[in-house]
């Protein structure tokens, strides 16, 4: 039964890996692209309004449901270092931790929370714009990059295990 649980926790934080990684390579390869072709009051209004709207149950159940599960992977990992794909499990949940969580936590979020209070037509705005657009969008590269090769390290982590 235990086992059939862990089983489980890993496929879903696996699965949520991948899902976060889908949504950072479509903010990089699109949504950052197309707003940084509106002006930049348009861009920052767009943008103001995305991060207000992507905070919701769904989003939040899979990003932070996705950490959360990564931290337990951890756990079980570390417990279990001899089973067959725990070297592979550890490497994914902490990867996704550092590179998909924290990044968004560190770099992402205060960049959001700081185009939060720009009047989208002031003074400062394309300036600021521009610096946003090229900060925010090399950090959600770098989460993109951990959220998939933590993924990939999940699955041969979890195929390794199912193996065994």
């Amino acid at each position: 039964m235990i086992n059939q649980l862990l089983f489980a926790l890993m496929l879903l934080t696996t699965l949520g890996t991948g899902l976060m990684a889908g949504l950072f390579f479509a903010f990089s390869i699109s949504v950052m692209k197309a707003l940084g072709r509106l002006s930049p009051a348009e861009g920052i209004a767009a943008m103001q309004s995305i991060n207000i709207a992507i905070i919701n149950p769904p989003f939040l159940l899979v990003f932070l449901g996705t950490a959360a599960g990564c931290v337990l992977v951890t756990i079980v990992s570390l417990l279990r270092w001899h089973d067959p794909g725990s070297v592979y499990l550890l490497a994914g949940a902490a990867l996704y931790l550092v590179g998909g969580f924290l990044v968004t936590m560190v770099f992402n979020v205060p960049r959001n929370n700081a185009l939060a209070s720009v009047a989208p037509a002031g003074p400062n705005s394309a300036g600021l714009w521009a610096g946003y657009l090229s900060s925010w969008t090399a950090w959600n590269h770098v989460r993109t990059v951990a959220a998939l090769v933590a993924a990939a390290l999940l699955t041969i982590g979890l195929c390794i295990r199912s193996v065994h």
